[in-house]
């Protein structure tokens, strides 16, 4: 199995991520330690959370996702060949995203108990919080590093001049930088990323994880018009890709798809995977049958005019 270093963390992570977020919601605790168990026995170690997992859920408060993965790493005696990275900053109640020093030194506490750890592989601030000063913010983190319960800290959903500022800010205080960045980026959802975020995390060695990767499941050609949206409790959010460019690009990825042998899904992985600047691109699965086709695609390598159609496509 290929492996790729995420950042500067010191890890070391096969090109696709496991997405933590359907554990406690669409996938059983039973079902979910399968699934993790056949994700690690294939090779694969990076698993993605969010102490925000799973929120939206009527009756759930969040840790949801981070408690079955711990009961998981409990079952099995072991994480030391996992890399667990979690988040901290989305409202989990208090009706605003915060990352403050004393939220953040809570928060930690409790993912902590429930992932069962001595320790977050990599934790990451989920949404900037534009209310706090970065100084507070990487201070607090650099704390936790200092006292052993975080090993590496990344971003997510922050614009490329506030990591530039939080990069400068780590290097003037020697506080831990953000090593790791995990932006909306996937075959639809290109803009988010592509140009200067793209650019800086390149220039400064950032490992990139990408979310919603395969666009809440849209790219996997699913959903084609209305009557598919209850195929899934994804399915009322694919109206917005109901759209000429939208069906632009499921077009071209049934081309390609087709002359590969393979599905939608594993084309548009490939896609990412191949995309200059990203470590790792972070999917979901809830059965072993998807786990399968997700991991086959990271065995797909792209020739360069079905890149360029891609390309042409989503443009």
């Amino acid at each position: 199995m290929e492996k790729r270093k995420l950042g500067y963390t010191g890890f070391e992570v096969a090109p696709l991520a496991f997405g933590g977020n359907v554990f406690g919601w669409t996938v059983d605790e039973a079902t979910s330690f399968r699934l993790l168990d056949a994700f690690c026995d294939a090779g694969f170690n990076l698993i993605d959370t969010a102490d925000s997992y799973s929120r939206w859920v009527p009756g759930h408060e969040g840790g949801e996702s981070e408690t079955i993965i711990g009961r998981w790493i409990a079952r099995r005696g072991r994480h030391d060949d996992v890399v667990i990275a979690t988040k901290v900053g989305s409202d989990m109640g208090l009706g605003y995203k915060c990352l403050r020093e004393d939220y953040i030194v809570q928060a930690v506490e409790q993912s902590l108990r429930r992932l069962r750890v001595d320790a977050i592989d990599l934790y990451q601030s989920h949404w900037d919080d534009d209310k706090t000063s970065l100084d507070e913010t990487l201070e607090a983190y650099a704390v936790l590093v200092r006292h052993g319960k975080v090993k590496a800290i990344g971003a997510s959903n922050i614009t490329a001049e506030r990591l530039a500022e939080a990069l400068a800010v780590s290097n003037q205080h020697a506080y831990p930088r953000y090593e790791t960045l995990q932006p909306l980026y996937n075959l639809y959802d290109r803009s988010t990323f592509e140009g200067p975020l793209a650019q800086l995390c390149m220039r400064e060695k950032i490992g990139v994880i990408t979310y919603f990767s395969l666009a809440a499941g849209f790219l996997t050609g699913k959903y084609r018009s209305e009557a598919d949206f209850a195929k899934s409790q994804r399915g009322p959010g694919m109206q917005k890709y109901m759209n000429p460019r939208g069906m632009r690009i499921l077009g071209a990825l049934d081309d390609v798809a087709l002359r590969y042998g393979v599905t939608p899904a594993q084309v548009a992985l490939a896609w990412l995977i191949a995309r200059p600047g990203v470590t790792a691109p972070i999917a979901s699965a809830t059965s072993i049958a998807q786990l399968d086709e997700l991991i086959a695609a990271t065995r797909l390598k792209l020739d360069v005019d079905a890149m360029q159609a891609l390309d042409r496509a989503s443009a």
